[in-house]
């Protein structure tokens, strides 16, 4: 496996130093996850953390009444900072991370997070790039889930995903939508029912498509 191709293809920030891609080289592991696997546990230690070539993970916080908070998408050229955080100070993770889309990706063992923080500023960049990108779309969802009327928070949701998949069809069910809006199916399915009738989008079994 070239992995220099590899990350300059889909990592160029890390691509800088050829050091640094020889160490990612070495201690790290091409790993495949099919959609809906669990690969971040709430309440566990992060043994390793991705680097995302392909595909979408899904981060959120599962509250105890089953319902979901919705915090960022990792995609492709990116990692997950909580685990990245939480590898660094030996914490368990207090959130979830679930397979959204088939997920092809670069594995580090936590071991090696000193040692790049220390050794390499492109390492250090990249995660405080992350950070950033991260916290705003945080903020985005604050917004969307505070200050939006319900629909259009609906909408807005949906045209996310959408942009994420880079298709206009959601492949979800009005319950999983619900979850992770912190609102009920049956508030959902009305208003999808209402921007159908506006010719917004159009349904179909655990479908959504956005006209």
């Amino acid at each position: 496996m070239d992995f220099t191709k590899i990350i300059k293809d889909k990592f160029p920030q890390l691509a800088f130093s050829p050091y640094l891609i020889d160490e990612i080289s070495k201690y790290g592991s091409i790993k495949r996850y099919e959609k809906d696997t669990v690969i971040l546990k709430e309440n566990s230690f992060v043994k390793y953390i991705p680097l995302v070539l392909s595909g979408l993970v899904k981060i959120y916080k599962e509250e105890e009444n089953g319902n979901e908070v919705l915090l960022y998408y990792i995609k492709e050229g990116e990692t997950c900072i909580v685990s990245v955080m939480t590898a660094e100070k030996n914490e368990k993770v207090n959130v979830k991370g679930v397979i959204e889309e088939d997920v092809e990706a670069i594995m580090l063992p936590k071991k090696v997070l000193y040692d790049f923080r220390k050794n390499f500023p492109e390492w250090n960049l990249f995660i405080y790039n992350s950070f950033n990108d991260k916290f705003d779309e945080v903020i985005d969802m604050v917004k969307v889930l505070t200050f939006s009327n319900k629909e259009k928070r609906l909408y807005d949701f949906l045209e996310k995903n959408a942009l994420l998949n880079k298709t206009n069809d959601i492949c979800k069910s009005h319950q999983e939508i619900a979850n992770e809006l912190g609102s009920s199916r049956e508030v959902i399915s009305r208003l999808l029912k209402k921007l159908e009738k506006e010719k917004r989008v159009k349904l179909s079994l655990k479908k959504i498509t956005i006209l």
